[in-house]
């Protein structure tokens, strides 16, 4: 599998190696002790077509793993309802609330190598349908269920085992640090990841010590608890963009301004301001006497990655590298062309080279700048329509775009876009990053000389085959919103129309938006 490391299995695949099986999952003939020890072992033979099960068996799992770590694993999936830790073999068996959970969860690992601490583990259907324990053998891992349970159902986390596991929630804010920011966060990244736990309110984004921060309330503080057992440590992008979060002083947001900074999404109808908005003073003054100690990353994989991937297509984990080669299939091979695919993928990443493939013209391979900005061309491009065709984008097995012998005529098939000036990311910092959105039917445009009406525009997009249902300029007009019939309508537009001659050295800029007209 490209992009998973090879050593690493995921799926619904058993094991053929020895589980502990016995008493615990009411088998008569053998019993497990809660230490691992095993007085009669079961060989669960491999098998493709074993029906999924709620209970989860998970190996190769890191020596003194702690149970959080091994319940947050599940925990971005749904309710963990029992766990057996099985330290002597570095295994451990969780069960979900359901198994439409548990296959959400082995689905997602399919596609993202899980990792604990760094390490890679090996998750996969357990032959078992229920996992029934004894409390006594268990206790550890009982009391540490038990307060993580207290928090999904909104109780107060006892102590149990001797000690306390987790306190309550002092608060619904959250402080974020992101630590190791290769690539840009947004405002909308950490809606889309902190959704998973419970409904988001209120974000406010700001850089303090050069370090990107946000303030993020929740509409509980029970839900606060649960996205920072689950996301403290976490990497957004693989091996960057660290998520350190703690709890805020604060227990209410002032937002004044929804723009890209801030945003409050219990008050849709507040202005947009300057896209900078101010802070409230009391926001301010809290911002330096926050406690900025951080508990240690629990890494089970980048749990923040699985909760984006459930609240949309946002996840970047499980592939890296210095050459992000994308495999694109079902083209419409009389319609595509190098141009028109470094265009549509120019807008998640800068395309380096583009070659349609000669013997089989309706797929192309496709070399972005890294593996990052390949995995997420393919998140928001896999399944949408180009001229006409769906297309299928998956990682290839090649690190890079080989260019043609030199005197070799390929007929244009290939092409080197390493020098191009239409990359849109080249530059450090550039807002493109803040402006990331899957295809949508609404276009956003920019660098529109003052000469040109809203007519000149809806005429333009009209001519490239589709139809303009609403336009709205921007106070300044050089920029505006322009909305298409159909997601398919905007990704032509925007192939055929971005860095369109506009006149008077004007070339139009064309992205997708996330807004409606």
């Amino acid at each position: 599998m490209d992009g998973i490391a090879s050593d690493i299995a995921v799926g619904v695949k058993r094991s053929s190696d020895e589980l502990l099986s016995g008493s615990l999952y009411n088998s008569p003939n053998s019993s497990v002790t809660a230490n691992g020890s095993d007085s009669k072992k079961l060989r669960v033979e491999d098998s493709m077509d074993s029906p999924p099960s709620r209970v989860i068996h998970i190996r190769k799992l890191p020596n003194e793993v702690s149970e959080t770590e091994v319940i947050a694993l599940g925990l971005p999936f749904g309710k963990v309802t029992n766990i057996l830790m099985l330290k002597g073999k570095n295994q451990a068996f969780l069960e979900l609330g359901t198994e439409e959970a548990a296959v959400t969860m082995v689905t997602y690992y399919t596609a993202v190598t899980p990792q604990v601490r760094n390490v890679p583990v090996f998750i996969q259907y357990s032959n078992h349908k229920e996992l029934k324990t004894d409390s006594t053998l268990n206790q550890r891992a009982q009391a540490v269920l038990q307060a993580v349970s207290a928090v999904q159902e909104g109780g107060s986390p006892s102590s149990a085992a001797g000690e306390s596991v987790l306190t309550p929630a002092p608060s619904p804010v959250l402080r974020i640090i992101i630590d190791n920011m290769f690539y840009p966060v947004t405002l909308d990244v950490l809606q889309q990841i902190f959704s998973k736990f419970g409904t988001v309110m209120k974000i406010i984004t700001f850089t303090k010590n050069n370090q990107f921060q946000a303030l993020l309330q929740f509409s509980d503080p029970v839900n606060a608890q649960q996205a920072k057992l689950s996301l403290d440590g976490q990497n957004i992008y693989n091996s960057c963009c660290t998520l350190r979060i703690d709890f805020s002083k604060l227990v209410n947001l002032n937002v004044k301004y929804n723009n890209d900074k801030s945003r409050d999404y219990t008050r849709p109808d507040l202005p947009s301001g300057d896209g900078q908005p101010p802070v409230d003073p009391s926001v301010a003054a809290t911002l330096s006497k926050d406690s900025t100690s951080l508990l240690g990353a629990i890494s089970p994989l980048s749990a923040a990655a699985a909760a984006a991937a459930a609240a949309g297509r946002v996840a970047l984990s499980g592939h890296s590298g210095p050459g992000g080669v994308l495999l694109v299939s079902n083209l419409n091979e009389e319609m595509v062309t190098p141009q028109s695919l470094f265009t549509l993928f120019g807008v998640y990443g800068d395309v380096q080279r583009v070659k349609i493939l000669y013997n089989k013209k309706d797929s192309a391979l496709i070399q972005m700048s890294d593996g990052n900005q390949a995995q997420l061309a393919m998140s928001h491009l896999n399944g949408q329509k180009m001229y006409g065709k769906i297309i299928r984008v998956t990682i290839s097995k090649h690190q890079t775009v080989q260019l043609p012998r030199e005197g070799l005529d390929d007929q244009g098939l290939t092409k080197d876009f390493t020098s191009s000036p239409l990359h849109r990311f080249k530059k450090p910092g550039s807002k493109n990053f803040q402006n990331i959105f899957p295809p949508s039917a609404t276009l956003h445009l920019s660098n529109i000389p003052e000469n040109v009406t809203e007519e000149d525009l809806r005429l333009l997009f009209s001519n490239s085959g589709g139809t303009v249902k609403a336009f709205k300029f921007f106070q300044d007009r050089k920029m505006a919103l322009l909305q298409t019939s159909t997601v398919e309508e905007a990704i032509q537009a925007l192939i055929d129309l971005h860095n369109y001659d506009m006149g008077r050295g004007h070339r139009l800029r064309v992205s997708f938006s996330k807004s409606t007209i």
